[in-house]
């Protein structure tokens, strides 16, 4: 599965990257999160919930961020398991342009599932993924809005 879009978001590249490493940012914005800890500069776990079509499962997994052309550039690898309902793999490479006072972010990420949610059929995995995909962004826009800029 691939998933691939860009949000304009009204705050510098520099304030939106850091708002990308901040546990407590991305814990408000990423759907049915519960617990997301910063294990090192380039290590999180997290804890997330959710529902796809019938399966509700709860996730535990490690995210690794890959910051070699931070602010620019980085991407992100993780990995998750949902116990009976399945586990995912996947990735995503950011960019991050500046556009005056506000920062483009373009994401393309792949995923790998199995188990009972790749059952539920990849219609189904494509709509919600990119449902997840596109609530997790509009959230993050809105906090960028509310953040103060420094």
């Amino acid at each position: 599965m691939e998933l691939a879009d860009e949000i304009i978001i009204d705050a510098p590249r520099d304030v939106v990257y850091a708002a990308l490493n901040d546990p407590e940012i991305l814990k408000r914005c990423i759907p049915g999160c519960e617990e997301l800890i910063k294990k090192s500069d380039t290590e999180l776990e997290a804890k997330v919930v959710l529902k796809v079509g019938p399966v509700k499962a709860k996730f535990s997994g490690d995210v690794v961020l890959k910051t070699d052309g931070a602010p620019e550039t980085f991407s992100l690898d993780g990995q998750g398991n949902g116990g009976p309902a399945g586990h995912a793999k996947g990735g995503a490479d950011v960019t991050l342009t500046e556009n005056g006072s506000q920062t483009i972010l373009r994401y393309e990420a792949k995923a790998v599932i199995g188990g009972k949610l790749a059952q539920l059929g990849s219609r189904l995995i494509q709509s919600t993924a990119k449902k997840l995909a596109a609530k997790f962004f509009k959230s993050f826009a809105e906090v960028m809005s509310e953040e103060p800029v420094s």
